[in-house]
């Protein structure tokens, strides 16, 4: 029997993937192409309608290619409309993520995590919360993760420290609202205090968060993060819009100039980290002014890259029924001139990194180095994947730099 995992979407899915992968390796041994498999598990992403669409287009080119496959769609999508995927001909089963849960919420940490290298993978995501209790206008993803519930904490410290003990030099903790995490549990915990957990716990590697958002960024996991021996300068905070006005209607719990507070309050605490936001392009009603509020904030922030996104109407959510959508082409317009500013501050602050000596961690091309504060900066080729290095960053545009001997 040999098997093929796919994945759409965020990094809670490719964490679920990497565990589910770590599972069928020891029944069935290393995954293969999809186009070769006996079993294909499709990893669906339902957050915009391109995601559900990519995903039924590889279903159907996986299924002509292989035509005896059996093809398993789990994920969001499968969770969102279970229906639209079992009615497919090429999908032999759909597991809502209830039933991917089920495999994956256990206390077999061993079991949930592959060897590094596996796949050339160097850099393991560990899932430490699922679920949401937010009501966000334009999100379906409560509907498809469920309740709020988090790992126990010993339970994460046991994960990271089997990732340390198998050779991972980095471990990125992920969640669908990762600043719940812990408030679920009796008795409750919560991010700061697993940050501080996996601190004294001192494994031998980097830590990572995926991503915070801005009502969950507190000045005490701020400072918590600068102190840090182990958790790395790189922060990741959802602003979605810069207006007011349209954070109100997206039902986001904080304000445009709180957020930009927080951002600089992460600069003057660690001046060299990275700073990346989430923005939703063209949501319901946004005029010109409320475009340009966003524009302006980015460009305000000392951020170091964007995700800009185009908004997309989820069924069942508040904003799909909204009136004054955006038309597509001015969306295109507007998206296109977010990501002019984004590629600006990413040269920006890539600029104000050279000369720094930075900690790093060689990928799968070993030629390409994952920095402490998430600049992917090449290198002469020497390393082999996995190895920790020093490097010099000596160029901004092309991102190139050099081996320094500690």
């Amino acid at each position: 029997m040999s098997f093929a995992i796919v994945t759409f979407g965020c990094r809670v899915n490719q964490a679920d993937s990497r565990a589910l992968e770590a599972r069928l390796r020891g029944r069935w041994g290393d995954p293969i192409a999809p186009e070769s498999a006996d079993l294909v598990i499709v990893n669906t992403c339902a957050v915009t309608a391109d995601a559900e669409r990519s995903a039924r287009q590889l279903i159907r080119h996986v299924a002509r290619a292989n035509p005896r496959v059996r093809i398993v769609a789990t994920g969001c999508y499968a969770t969102r409309d279970q229906n639209a995927l079992a009615e497919m001909p090429d999908v032999t089963e759909v597991w809502p993520n209830t039933q991917k849960d089920r495999l994956l919420e256990d206390d077999d940490v061993a079991a949930r995590i592959p060897d590094p290298g596996t796949g050339a993978r160097t850099v393991l995501f560990v899932r430490v919360q699922t679920g949401c209790a937010e009501r966000c206008a334009y999100c379906g993803i409560p509907g498809t993760r469920g309740r709020p519930r988090s790992l126990a904490p010993d339970t994460v410290v046991s994960a990271v420290s089997e990732a340390a003990g198998r050779g991972y030099r980095e471990v990125v903790l992920t969640g669908v609202h990762l600043g719940a995490y812990g408030r679920d549990l009796r008795p409750a915990s919560s991010l700061l205090e697993l940050v501080r957990s996996l601190e004294a716990a001192a494994n031998p590697l980097r830590l990572r968060l995926s991503s915070i958002e801005p009502m969950d960024c507190s000045q005490a996991l701020i400072e918590g993060i600068a102190e840090s021996r182990q958790f790395v300068p790189h922060l990741h905070l959802p602003l979605q819009h810069g207006s007011d006005a349209v954070l109100t209607r997206m039902r986001r719990q904080y304000s445009a100039e709180s957020w930009l507070g927080q951002v600089r309050e992460i600069r003057r605490r660690m001046p060299d980290a990275s700073i990346g936001t989430d923005l939703i392009v063209g949501f319901p009603g946004e005029s010109p002014t409320e475009f340009e509020a966003t524009l302006d904030l980015v460009k305000r922030a000392e951020l170091s890259y964007l995700h800009p996104f185009r908004y997309s109407d989820r069924p069942g959510t508040d904003a799909s029924s909204m009136p004054d959508k955006v038309p597509a082409a001015v969306v295109r317009r507007r998206l296109t001139a977010l990501r002019e500013v984004g590629d600006q501050l990413r040269r920006r602050f890539a600029s104000t990194q050279v000369g720094q000596v930075r900690d790093a961690i060689t990928l799968r091309d070993p030629t390409v180095v994952l920095t402490d504060n998430f600049l992917k900066v090449r290198i002469p080729a020497g390393p082999a994947p996995n190895e920790q290095v020093a490097v010099r960053v000596t160029s901004a545009d092309p991102l190139t730099g050099t081996l320094v001997q500690l």
